[in-house]
């Protein structure tokens, strides 16, 4: 199995699993660093199910959600049926099918550990921005807990804050943040006697 096939074999139970990992918390956090009104576009990366999203909708904020499991969007748009300010795209992070300058602000939410060059994806984030508007990132900060890899199919094992800030001023992002959440991501392996609680970062910055 590999991250697609884990994620659309998942998607129909991932809500359960999601609030276990993380809260709501996570989210308003994000949004609090961009400015939410009606009329704004904001892009969701790695949309999931919409745990970014469904915040946003109901504020009246038109969304473009990008995830590359189908079976994820397909859990979206059943969940989200009488909403109409939602444009559902399947598409890679490193090649976003969004075009130059299109959104206010980009948020990825528990998105970047999964991708294969997350230097690359910020880059994507930024091209799609339009200038003046910001890029937010919440995410793991760098632990140890291998089992991740293995039954969750993470490729990074979380990020050094240090790298996250040296990777959006490598993208060409200005006024950068790189903070604690406030809360930590939980989980508890289903083969190893072990659990883990990870701190959470956001990292924001404007282009």
């Amino acid at each position: 199995m590999n991250s697609n096939s884990y994620f659309n074999e998942v998607a129909n139970q991932w809500d359960t699993m999601r609030n276990a990992f993380f809260s709501e918390f996570v989210r308003e956090k994000a949004y609090s660093i961009v400015d939410l009104k009606q009329g704004r576009t904001v892009a969701d990366i790695g949309a999931g199910t919409g745990f970014i999203t469904e915040g946003l909708v109901k504020k009246g904020i038109s969304v473009i959600a990008v995830d590359y499991s189908n079976e994820m969007l397909n859990q979206m748009k059943e969940k989200f049926k009488h909403y109409s300010n939602i444009d559902y795209k399947q598409g890679e992070a490193e090649d976003l099918p969004i075009e130059i300058n299109k959104v206010d602000y980009t948020i990825a939410n528990m998105y970047l550990h999964h991708v294969n060059n997350p230097l690359a994806a910020i880059k994507e984030m930024v091209r799609i921005t339009k200038p003046g508007g910001k890029i937010v990132i919440t995410d793991l900060d760098a632990h140890n807990h291998e089992f991740l890899k293995i039954e969750h199919f993470d490729r990074w094992l979380g990020f050094k804050r240090e790298d996250i800030r040296q990777w959006f001023l490598d993208a060409g992002l200005k006024n950068i943040t790189v903070d604690c959440v406030g809360g930590n991501c939980c989980t508890t392996s289903k083969c190893e006697n072990e659990s883990a609680s990870i701190s959470i970062f956001i990292a924001s910055g404007e282009k």
